[in-house]
């Protein structure tokens, strides 16, 4: 079949696939068009003319027939017109030979170009780079079981892939769309290099003229090109790095819940930073939280600030870390407090949110790179923010975006105290010391 370009300006009815929540809220904010965050992968209403729908889909940690099964059936849901948009991971991990090859049945084309040069990750000859460095050449995969992928192509397993060189990339936007067309037709797949935004928002440029039967597929950068395009100018839609001020003032007695379950070596100075300007917090110990049995408690501040992470310092057993998480979901959703809350991670965003029952978010604006504000039907504020994406300043700028105008707390009276959890039948044993989630075993990422 010989794919031609189309007159006309794309329709603006986008739907977005995530593997998990955090990326899933990263996508919706970058379209910059109204729309809501679904917890799938359950079917949602389809995204009506000039709306986004993003589903998570939660397939990241799914065996990768089950997940490719919901990537189809997700896709087969989609409206005619509607332009479709797969969220992959910039690391290239998660399911994704798998989904790919799932999520590109039935389509006219698929273009993908996996950079996202806003965190320094670049693909340049097929090869995603980490500021300059090939992937497979870092130790961004040091938590994976299994060997890091050279190239895209070499991650996208049986995939027919073709690169397309940055010179082409550069080129011009017929002879971009030309280019994208005829490997199409050939029954290949367009990989595209990038190193910079401009590079991305020349692929969503000639990929659109296209029709909407050729799907994208990316990271948030490529999300946040697409929305380049299609978000209307000046619209009142949530942009990135541009935080909305809340709709309406906080309440004085809800308090902000910031719930830590990542094992990225920078959690620990996040951590501090935050409890350096007077938040309250409690490590909840990995093996207790991965038993059955009631939820673990811990003190929450009810007008203020509480950090709750994982103490894995004793290390987390092979094989735990999904129920660990799900240990500190049980325990967040047993506080007697309606609170906001700051999530990160993408699986421990998910499990708390759907222990808690939520279902739908709607996106409210970005606080920083990959740390988007988002509310519930009810009212409540939701941050999330993958567990490897900014400084060690970030738990606390999000805290001051989400309460600023939060009374001083002196830092002697909320220090680090490494409470013990009151877990029945316990007692008041010695402390449990500040968390070491840098500790955890290889392949225990929460």
């Amino acid at each position: 079949m010989v794919i031609k370009p189309r007159a006309g300006r794309a329709p603006c009815r986008v739907l977005a696939l995530a593997d998990d929540l955090s990326g899933a809220a990263e996508t919706a904010v970058a379209l910059r068009l109204p729309g809501r965050i679904v917890l799938g992968p359950a079917p949602a209403a389809p995204p009506a003319e000039g709306e986004a729908l993003v589903l998570d889909l939660d397939t990241r940690q799914l065996p990768a027939e089950e997940a490719a099964r919901i990537v189809r059936e997700a896709v087969r849901g989609a409206a005619d017109g509607t332009v479709l948009i797969k969220k992959t991971d910039s690391l290239l991990r998660g399911n994704l030979a798998a989904e790919a090859a799932a999520y590109a049945r039935g389509a006219a084309g698929l273009v993908i170009a996996p950079a996202l040069p806003v965190a320094g990750r670049t693909v340049r000859d097929g090869v995603v780079h980490l500021r300059g460095t090939p992937l497979h050449a870092t130790d961004a995969w040091r938590a994976e079981s299994l060997p890091v992928p050279p190239s895209v192509a070499a991650a996208l397993g049986d995939l027919r892939t073709a690169v397309v060189p940055l010179d082409a990339v550069r080129s011009s936007r017929a002879d971009l769309t030309g280019r994208l067309g005829d490997l199409m037709a050939a029954g290949l797949r367009p990989v595209c290099d990038a190193e910079t935004d401009a590079d991305l928002d020349a692929v969503i440029a000639a990929t659109l003229p296209l029709g909407p039967g050729v799907r994208l597929m990316g990271t948030g950068g490529l999300a946040a090109a697409l929305g380049r395009v299609l978000g209307p100018a000046g619209a009142d839609v949530p942009s990135p790095r541009t935080p909305l001020p809340p709709d309406r003032p906080y309440p004085a007695d809800r308090p902000l819940l910031v719930v830590v379950g990542t094992a990225e070596p920078t959690a620990v100075a996040q951590i501090a930073q935050l409890t350096g300007a007077g938040a309250r917090h409690t490590a909840l110990p990995a093996g207790l939280l991965a038993e059955a049995g009631p939820p673990l408690s811990f003190p929450v501040d009810p007008h203020g600030i509480t950090v709750v992470s994982v103490d894995n310092s004793r290390g987390i057993l092979t094989g735990s870390a999904r129920r660990v998480v799900a240990g500190l979901a049980r325990a967040v959703a047993a506080v007697p407090h309606r609170a906001d809350l700051v999530l990160t991670g993408g699986e421990t965003a998910r499990r708390v949110l759907d222990t808690l029952g939520v279902t739908r978010l709607h996106p409210a604006g970005e606080i920083h790179h990959g740390a988007v504000h988002c509310r519930t039907d009810d009212g409540r504020s939701v941050v999330t923010r993958p567990g490897s994406y900014g400084d060690t300043g970030s738990l606390l700028r999000i805290a001051r975006a989400l309460r600023p105008v939060h009374p001083a707390v002196p830092g002697d009276q909320h220090a680090v105290r490494g409470d013990r959890p009151a877990v029945p039948g316990m007692g008041s044993a010695a402390p449990v010391p500040p968390p070491s989630v840098s500790s955890a075993p290889q392949g225990e990422v929460l």
